[in-house]
């Protein structure tokens, strides 16, 4: 989220909103005078009363996008839908590999040679909405899971701030075919290989 914040995007970040009133990012929004709120998931019983609390605090700022980071709760499909096509997320992966919780250490025991991780829109289906953009990083051979999470973080950092400009710059958008369109943007051309061939 700080990340986002410096970004120096070309848009105005109207709101960060926790579920957990001792989450960090609430100090971080407010040292840069960006408005915060809280919807404690604590407080409602139900997950539908949670989200409807959610949505509520959301649409108070009238946001055209929402960025998740960091953010734990396993969300309804009507909350989901209800922001679909302008909800995005990153997970620390290369989706749609290693789902879930604990992708580096999913990563290092099935012995992958590129993890990475991915910006994609929130579907209903947890981690597996469609993808706007990847970065992958080597796997060392003495890597452990906190030398890979940094390595894969430093990434995020990078491709969270990226993604969210070429949303703003109208560059990204979500067919109703479910898969993103892509304008004006260059795509990659090399092959990524780990370990990189002898020279």
């Amino acid at each position: 989220m700080e990340a986002l914040l410096t970004a120096g995007l070309p848009a105005e970040i109207c709101a960060v909103i926790s579920n957990d009133p001792a989450a960090q990012g609430l100090d971080t929004a407010a040292r840069h005078r960006v408005a915060t709120a809280i919807v404690n998931h604590r407080e409602h019983a139900q997950r539908a009363d949670f989200d409807a609390a959610l949505s509520k605090a959301i649409d108070a700022h009238h946001p055209d996008l929402v960025v998740l980071a960091g953010f734990m709760r396993v969300l309804t499909a009507d909350f989901v839908n209800r922001y679909r096509g302008r909800m995005i997320n990153i997970h620390p992966s290369l989706l749609p590999a290693f789902t879930g919780l604990h992708t580096h250490r999913q990563a290092l025991a099935a012995g992958v040679r590129i993890h990475g991780c991915t910006v994609h829109f929130v579907t209903p289906q947890l981690d597996h909405g469609p993808i706007i953009i990847q970065a992958a990083v080597p796997v060392l051979p003495d890597d452990d899971e906190t030398t890979l999470a940094a390595r894969v973080l430093a990434e995020e950092h990078r491709i969270y701030a990226q993604a969210v400009r070429w949303l703003c710059e109208d560059r990204i958008t979500l067919g109703d075919d479910g898969r993103v369109h892509i304008r004006g943007i260059r795509t990659a051309t090399q092959t990524l290989l780990s370990p990189p061939p002898e020279q």
